[in-house]
């Protein structure tokens, strides 16, 4: 097995496209364990934290541009973005432990298809999109299309991610982020679940949006939660048939980690649990963004 760093994007393009079997990373935090594990070893693996564009962090033209290799520490870390985006810098903050947070990125958390993948709820109800590049040029897709299955995305031969794109939140909007682990620490989530929510002047609910993670083959939205929210003044009423849609929407499995049915009243309690705290943060966040 060969490793080489590149320093550019079209260096790395050359390399994936001269070996067949060839593979880019972002952090190796997942590719290392599973070699180990008796995945087959690709000939070349293409390291992609040597490209500068890849590890950048920065807020223009009202977007946050994330580099897909940028390790996740330095999203946790990034106060202006916290302030923001507080869900998303929780769920990076979890990944692993701090060692693992200085090589794991957003590229790599998406790409591995992990259903239980930290970031990856918390990037799609923020409507975040994957900047792909291939030798046939660059297309965007927003990250809740990239992954297609465990282990399995729609990125084709040759392709990677460089960038995710997140527009900036408008005022009275925030988001939250929320996993359950059988640790306390340093554990695969057994269920997860962002929400983002927006409310006007008078505490209605004028945006939403929901997704639970590790109880179906991938993330999953859940429309008809986002509906009986929409419009709305936030109770306990309308947080039962939240609850009840999240549950719904899940199409866990079952093992050692927890039944099909625990894994649904957990979606459920989460989802109320994220939809509050993006409530009470939205609340917060009043003026100009």
């Amino acid at each position: 097995m060969k490793y080489i760093a590149p320093e550019s994007i079209d260096e790395a393009l050359s390399l994936l496209n001269s070996e067949s079997e060839s593979c880019v990373f972002a952090g190796a935090t997942d590719l290392i364990p599973q070699i180990r594990g008796g995945m087959s070893e690709p000939r070349l693996i293409v390291d992609l934290k040597s490209i500068p564009s890849l590890v950048n962090l920065s807020c223009i033209d009202g977007a946050w541009k994330v580099g897909a290799a940028t390790p996740v520490a330095v999203i946790k870390d990034n106060q202006e973005l916290k302030n923001e985006l507080p869900g998303l810098s929780e769920a990076s903050g979890l990944i692993g432990s701090d060692q693992i947070q200085n090589r794991a990125s957003l590229g790599g958390n998406l790409c591995t298809a992990s259903p239980g993948a930290d970031t990856v709820p918390s990037l799609i109800v923020n409507g975040a999109t994957a900047v792909i590049v291939s030798k046939a040029g660059t297309r965007t897709m927003p990250v809740a299309d990239v992954v297609t299955g465990p282990g399995s995305t729609s990125l084709k031969s040759g392709e990677f991610v460089v960038e995710f794109v997140i527009e900036r939140p408008p005022p009275r909007t925030a988001d939250a982020y929320q996993r359950f682990i059988p640790r306390t620490e340093m554990d695969i989530a057994v269920v997860d679940a962002a929400a983002r929510i927006t409310l006007d002047e008078s505490g209605q609910c004028t945006g939403v949006s929901i997704a639970i993670g590790a109880a179906a083959p991938t993330v999953v939205r859940v429309p008809v939660a986002e509906k009986a929210l929409m419009g709305k003044l936030i109770d306990d009423e309308i947080l039962k048939e939240v609850m009840a849609a999240a549950s719904e929407a899940c199409d866990p499995i079952d093992d050692k980690r927890g039944t099909k049915e625990y894994r649904r009243q957990v979606a459920g309690v989460l989802a109320k649990r994220v939809v509050l705290k993006a409530v009470e943060r939205a609340e917060k966040r009043g003026g100009s963004s």
